[in-house]
């Protein structure tokens, strides 16, 4: 039972890393680079996917067609002002963002931000990990666990957070390759 619970916990944890990913720039163009980013639309921050059709017209190209043409400005302000360092040319209908070419510097950057976030999920999985063997031990101490039953609990804990770490080294592994990769 609570195996079970601790494995769902930590793969949330690694999709949330893996989402985390995705939001990192490889030199070319992925609609889920605009993921995180809100547009204020009637006072209220929204998603703006919620706003806009996302599409990658070519590999060095996003295009943003808002549903509702007057909140074309909103947009493009909110692309400019947020730290995604992308500069919007608004036609009248369309948005178009040219991504450039990543430079050796900013690749780099991108894989010590890869790292951290591989950091972060590795650090979530961990304390996952640690709730999980405090419970071993309360039941232990409380006697519904017998010693044995307490260690191999605690190492069957423990297989499942290495499975996880290693999931999240090989996500990162790649990421770095992807972002590496002229």
């Amino acid at each position: 039972m609570l195996t079970q619970e601790v494995e769902l916990n930590m793969q949330k944890s690694v999709e949330a890393c893996q989402r985390n990913f995705n939001t990192i720039r490889t030199g070319r163009a992925n609609t889920s680079l605009l993921d995180r980013l809100t547009v204020e639309y009637y006072g209220a921050d929204t998603p703006l996917k919620s706003l806009a059709t996302i599409s990658t017209p070519d590999s060095q190209t996003l295009a943003i067609q808002p549903f509702d043409l007057g909140s074309l400005g909103l947009i493009e302000k909110a692309i400019s002002i947020s730290d995604l360092g992308f500069t919007p040319n608004n036609d009248g209908k369309i948005i178009r963002i040219n991504i450039p070419p990543l430079t050796e510097e900013r690749r780099k950057q991108f894989c010590k931000l890869a790292s951290k976030y591989a950091e972060e999920a590795k650090i979530s999985l961990r304390n996952i990990r640690r709730d999980a063997i405090e419970k071993i031990k309360g039941s232990e101490k409380d006697g519904e666990f017998s010693e044995d039953q307490s260690r191999d609990q605690q190492d069957s804990i423990q297989k499942i957070t290495n499975k996880y770490i290693n999931e999240i080294e090989k996500n990162l592994s790649g990421k770095e390759e992807e972002i590496l990769k002229v």
